[in-house]
């Protein structure tokens, strides 16, 4: 096998602070059939939002750093807290590529008819540059409401999505932006996705909501294919099937979030727990969960 063969069955790596990020391998799993994917909950130390920056920053090198040492041939930065807070440390630290989330303001600013999007999002990725940067760049001329949604994430890893008390309290984080007129609503959090059905009830048919996650994937395509590292297709009237198999890592409880897994994208597969210790993270699985 050449190096460049090697190179490119690797596989791609998700990482998020727990579940959220699952709303993006989705997207790239569809999108990329053919790659192998690695996704890595960090769920003992969810949710990043309210954490400080240089402490997101540190758990994100950390996990980078685990992915990369489990074959990676790239690092998706699921998780938009951890994006605004580590990626540019992060690209300049790791020799492979890495993708990351920022918040839809373009597609947002250029469909918007009125001139005003809502973003929702935590107080980590208001706080960053990236942020700001896409807000001056691309919607100088659109009036963008911003909003922070505590206890969002903590709701969706309990997989507390469909039920009132989540609703109410969308509704209750949503109410300013609807009052202001806003015609489209941007998720800056990739937990928010899983949320989509009961944001889109308070919202109405009247605002779009848009999801970064197929953005993402295409970029992530996109990478691979210019670094020579996307994992071909197997050749015309090849007999077998080359689909891509998934594996999951999580630093919190592997049986709960192989429920997880099942119920928010339906797979089902092995989650290696991997803990924490003194000099950071094991190298050893011994809690191998079949979900």
């Amino acid at each position: 096998m050449s190096p460049a063969s090697s190179s490119r069955q690797r596989a791609v790596a998700v990482f998020d602070s727990g579940v959220g990020g699952l709303s993006v391998m989705r997207e790239i799993a569809r999108q990329l059939p053919h790659e192998d994917i690695l996704y890595f909950a960090d769920s003992a130390n969810c949710p990043y939002g309210p954490r400080p920056l240089e402490e997101v920053r540190k758990l994100s090198e950390a996990v980078t750093a685990f992915l990369i040492q489990q074959g990676a041939k790239i690092v998706v930065v699921a998780c938009n807290t951890a994006s605004a807070a580590s990626l540019r440390h992060l690209r300049a630290i790791f020799p492979v590529p890495i993708v990351g989330m920022e918040p839809a303001i373009k597609p947002a600013a250029e469909g918007t008819k009125n001139k005003k999007v809502g973003v929702i999002a935590t107080q980590v990725t208001f706080q960053g540059e990236l942020f700001a940067r896409l807000v001056e760049r691309f919607a100088a001329d659109v009036e963008v409401y911003t909003q922070v949604c505590p206890g969002l994430v903590e709701r969706v890893e309990a997989g507390l999505i469909e039920d009132a008390e989540t609703e109410t309290l969308v509704a209750s984080y949503l109410k300013p932006m609807l009052e202001a007129g806003i015609d489209s609503l941007v998720l800056g959090c990739t937990h928010y996705p899983f949320l989509r059905k009961t944001i889109e009830r308070v919202v109405g048919p009247g605002v779009a909501v848009i999801d970064p996650s197929p953005a993402v994937a295409r970029q992530t395509g996109r990478v691979l294919e210019r670094g020579g590292l996307a994992n071909l297709p197997p050749p015309q009237g090849w007999g077998g099937k080359r689909a891509g198999k998934h594996f999951f890592y999580t630093s919190g409880d592997a049986k709960a979030f192989a429920e997880m897994v099942e119920r928010l994208i339906g797979e089902r597969g092995e989650v290696q727990q991997v803990r924490w210790g003194m000099e950071g993270m094991s190298d050893s699985f011994p809690n191998l969960m079949q979900c």
